[in-house]
């Protein structure tokens, strides 16, 4: 395809039809905002919110609000906001440009830009991709938030839904604690009556944007795009259903609504992200660049398989009509997608704020006789000392990086720990496999646990 220019509204005519957005951007009216402007928002909510209205309409269109980072706010801008999605097949790949964003806002240098967002009456949803460590009295996000809500009240501009959709445990209750411990006395009552923060469970695997990425877009497209992202074939999308001033018809979309998520956000943490983490500290020591390189390391799925039908399995009651076997074999499925290209060391970023509830909440069910996960977190700890099994360097990218190199074990896992362990043995435990993984290396005690669990 001859290539001709950058993506934006004047260049939708020459696109491909099959790429063309859903939805005229022009037709578009903001209905929410988010903060967070990383890929994941942009293969995810976007996708979903854009595929809602052109089934059902509404004025659902995003303004993005990038916390700190310019680094994506001057290509979106650039492209009247458009940007595509690459969805990355084992065979084929397909590009499609989303619509969903109607505008961009930089945090840190346009506060008051952000809390006359938040008080905006035609504002009815807040969204966030923040990340864990991001849910601090101190942080940016919360405090904006705050300043919008006190503006809110201040023009009677209605109610409004918090929707955090982080991986944290209990998402929307996490948030509405946060902000309710952060709020002024005169804001209470209003906050109350007016505020919702559902939970929700967000699923889709979107790798770091790559150069691959970009020229992989610019082929199928015929434009250049700047905001590309990558993501896997798969979505899913579970959303408490409480909505203080309504919603986009994300069910249309493919989204499930539901009463309550508990059972589908333990499952995913547990059953997904946990057994991410494991591949991604394994694969990292062992020396393999992307999740599907480890997944080819020698008795690993067996080793996982095991895993989640023994240890998961015993943790959690799974959703109705799912089976933690049946939804362990669709993951280590998704995650054999080379296509994908998810680097362990994306993965393995920020394992401080992410493990307790991937790995801990494994180790720590009552009725679970862990083995594995105490070996998932020894890798953990063998990749924070810093080094590969063949001697070659590890990045700790992690907001704690300091505490957890200068601390042992005991530190690190006792009951007051960074990562607390409430039971002696499986401190023990973690302690027998970082020596047998300093000893052996990650592969070798892969294949030979394999063979005790097979």
């Amino acid at each position: 395809m001859a290539l001709s220019g950058r993506l934006g509204r004047a260049a939708l005519s020459r696109l491909p039809e099959a790429s063309r957005p859903l939805l005229d951007p022009d037709g578009i009216r903001p209905g929410i905002v988010h903060f967070g402007l990383g890929a994941f928002h942009r293969a995810h909510q976007a996708v979903y919110t854009e595929a809602a209205m052109a089934a059902a309409g509404g004025d659902w269109g995003i303004v993005g609000v990038a916390p700190h980072s310019r680094r994506v706010l001057g290509a979106l801008a650039e492209q009247d906001h458009l940007f595509s999605v690459v969805t990355l097949g084992d065979e084929k790949s397909t590009t499609q440009v989303v619509a969903a964003l109607t505008g961009v806002v930089h945090a840190a240098s346009e506060p008051d830009r952000v809390t006359g967002l938040l008080a905006d009456p035609a504002i009815r949803i807040v969204t966030m991709t923040v990340t864990e460590k991001a849910y601090r009295l101190d942080g940016l996000v919360p405090q904006l938030i705050v300043s919008g809500l006190s503006a809110r009240a201040r023009a009677d501009a209605g109610p409004i839904a918090l929707l955090s959709c982080d991986n944290l445990p209990a998402n929307g209750r996490t948030l509405d604690a946060l902000l309710r411990r952060m709020l002024p006395a005169e804001l209470t009552d209003w906050y109350e009556e007016n505020v919702t923060c559902p939970r929700n469970v967000v699923d889709r695997i979107v790798p770091a944007t790559t150069a691959a990425t970009l020229a992989r877009a610019e082929a199928d497209l015929g434009v250049r795009d700047l905001a590309a992202v990558g993501a896997e074939p798969f979505r899913q999308w579970v959303i408490e259903d409480d909505f203080a001033a309504g919603r986009p018809d994300w069910a249309a979309a493919g989204a499930l609504l539901t009463t309550d998520v508990t059972a589908w956000e333990h499952l995913k943490l547990r059953a997904l992200n946990g057994v991410h983490s494991a591949c991604a500290y394994l694969g990292a020591l062992a020396g393999r660049p992307t999740i599907a390189d480890t997944l080819r390391l020698p008795g690993l799925v067996e080793l996982l398989r095991h895993y989640l039908a023994t240890e998961v399995a015993a943790s959690l009651i799974p959703p109705e009509q799912t089976t933690v076997t049946g939804y362990g074999e669709t993951v280590l499925a998704r995650f054999a997608n080379a296509a994908i290209g998810h680097r362990t060391l994306q993965v393995a970023m920020d394992g401080s704020q992410k493990l307790p509830q991937r790995l801990l909440s494994v180790l720590n069910a009552r009725g679970v006789r862990p083995r594995l996960a105490t070996l998932f977190l020894a890798a953990w700890f063998q990749f924070t000392r810093g080094s590969a099994d063949d001697g070659s360097p590890l990045p700790l990218q992690d907001p704690n990086a300091a505490q957890i190199r200068a601390a042992g074990i005991a530190e690190l896992f006792g009951p007051d720990g960074l990562l607390p362990v409430f039971d002696d043995a499986h401190r023990h435990q973690v302690a027998q496999w970082v020596g047998e993984l300093a000893r052996h290396g990650a592969a070798e005690v892969v294949r030979a646990v394999a063979r005790e669990v097979g």
